[in-house]
């Protein structure tokens, strides 16, 4: 018979065991699923800036360079491989400097012009809406084009409308089919400006939001193709901006409220916009900072849709954080002005937070774009003549698609801290959601540099839970990243450590990853 000593010894021994292995806690609820991650959420952003565009995306029909029409053809079937939704495109600051009747015609004959937002170079309009639209469709990605308000007129805007949109015989249609293109693109995705308060015409939100109104009201509907518009927004911290513009679309009779579609965020991953830092030389100081400013995207989300559920409680204005992303200085000996970084598993863990932030405010956010889509700031993928490295953060969009379309399943998530001195932040980060095939996918970040977790996630209104695969990414170096002509040091690998028993997986999370568990339910 036991002793007393003994049962108190094996009682404390098992509440021990209790604590630790409940520290890290997730509950799924695997019936209250309502709202739909729109793949939207996982769009990217192209500008003409750097290297973007021109090596990144367009080389030309001429070049050495595999291609198709002027595509390089490996970045195509990248694309393609994580199925990129939407682009953004031209800008971004370019935007409101860019005048779109430059860029159709015959090449030959576009004209040089200057971009003076991105280093002062020669900008030959060899890419332009014809380019742009045509890259979309090989891709398989709807279009998201950003309209000139800073520079151009409302004319200007009207008519690219109808350039792009019209199936009628009106003036701009039929210059399109002039061009090339007999049917219309149809494009439904419309930004009205860009950072208007800054490099797209330093306006204040009251100016602002007259504008926006006069833009929409012109930017017309041809073919049945309803547009989705987009304001642009304040700094990431003007909720003043938001609220103004919320309160004109509140107030407008109903005919604004026909006529915007989205409000824009933007935020980018800086500790300190005076010294950015390296991409790839930092200390576990530096890792804790940027990955607690990633966590900022949380409190901005919650701050700026409660002015939009104050003014819009049956939530009709999605928010759009269509600018987001790491913003390094620039790799040595590039040109600064062109905004090259390198990419590292740091950057896999920024995506991932993002992303399952992203997720779990779908009910508002219905659009992202990361910056940007090819060798400028956290790119998903980087080229050298005819070389093309995948990043980190190429693989997390691999492994989060996933998501796209699929229903969201709420969670609840109590883990421990990640602590740097006097500072600190939670450990895990995570989303789940259900597919149409009826597949439960679970997605979370160990942000710890060292210490892996076992997490315990219950999948509540789930009798049994079965494991059917799980992927990873991490690396032996938090600065670990993918380079020209060497092999992958960031990639997806099989993930196994993980268990399932009735409705709870238990699962040993190493450090500095971000992994994903695909899994059935009855």
């Amino acid at each position: 018979m036991p002793t007393r000593f003994t049962l108190a010894l094996i009682c404390l021994l098992s509440h021990t065991l209790l604590a630790q292995t409940t520290e890290n806690r997730i509950v799924v609820d695997v019936a209250a699923g309502k709202h739909t991650i729109s793949r939207h959420i996982y769009g990217h952003f192209a500008e003409h800036l750097g290297r973007c565009i021109y090596d990144g995306i367009w080389v030309g029909e001429n070049s050495p360079i595999p291609n198709y029409r002027g595509f390089r053809s490996d970045v195509v079937a990248a694309l393609q491989e994580i199925a990129v939704p939407n682009i953004r495109w031209p800008g971004g600051c370019f935007a409101d400097e860019y005048h779109w009747l430059n860029g159709i015609g015959p090449r030959a004959s576009r004209p040089l012009t200057i971009n003076s937002t991105w280093g002062g170079v020669i900008e030959d309009n060899s890419f332009g809406t014809h380019e742009f639209l045509e890259f979309c469709e090989l891709i398989g990605a709807e279009p998201y084009i950003t309209i000139n308000v800073g520079s151009g007129t409302v004319k200007e805007a009207s008519d690219w409308v109808e350039y792009v949109n019209s199936d009628s015989n009106t003036p701009m249609a039929n210059l399109r089919r002039q061009n090339g293109r007999t049917q219309p693109w149809r494009v439904r995705y419309w930004g009205i400006g860009n950072e208007s308060w800054g490099c797209g015409g330093i306006m204040t939100a009251d100016y602002y939001a007259s504008e926006l109104a006069r833009y929409s009201w012109f930017l017309k509907t041809y073919g049945g193709t309803e547009l989705y518009k987009i304001a642009s927004g304040g700094l990431p911290e003007d909720f003043h901006w938001t609220e103004t513009i919320m309160r004109k679309w509140r107030n407008s009779d109903g005919w604004l409220q026909s006529f915007l579609s989205g409000y824009s965020l933007h935020f980018y991953t800086v500790v300190d916009w005076s010294n950015k830092g390296s991409a790839t030389n930092f200390t576990e100081k530096e890792w804790f900072a940027i990955l607690k400013k990633t966590l900022e995207m949380e409190t901005l989300i919650t701050k700026h849709v409660a002015i939009m559920d104050q003014y819009d409680p049956a939530q009709k204005i999605g928010l759009i954080v269509d600018e987001w992303g790491t913003w390094y200085d620039v790799e040595p000996g590039a040109n600064p002005a062109f905004l090259y970084q390198q990419n590292t598993l740091r950057d896999a863990l920024v995506a991932g937070i993002n992303l399952n932030i992203f997720n779990n405010h779908c009910d508002r956010v219905k659009m992202a774009n990361i910056a940007q889509l090819v060798n400028v700031l956290q790119s998903v993928l980087l080229t050298k003549h005819d070389q093309l490295v995948r990043t980190p953060t190429f693989y997390v969009f691999k492994m989060y698609r996933v998501h796209q379309d699929a229903t969201l399943l709420p969670i609840s998530l109590t883990c421990k801290d990640y602590q740097q001195d006097q500072a600190k932040l939670p450990t895990i980060n995570a989303s789940a959601s259900r597919d149409q095939q009826g597949l439960i996918h679970l997605t979370l970040c160990n942000l710890h540099p060292e210490a892996q977790q076992t997490v315990s996630c219950e999948f509540q209104g789930a009798g049994q839970i079965g494991a059917t695969r799980g992927e990873i990414i991490t690396a032996a170096r938090i600065n670990a990243f993918n380079d020209f002509g060497k092999p992958e040091e960031v990639t997806l690998r099989n993930f196994t450590h993980f268990k399932a028993q009735k409705n709870t997986v238990t699962i040993d999370l190493p450090a500095k990853a971000v992994v994903m568990l695909e899994l059935t339910a009855k």
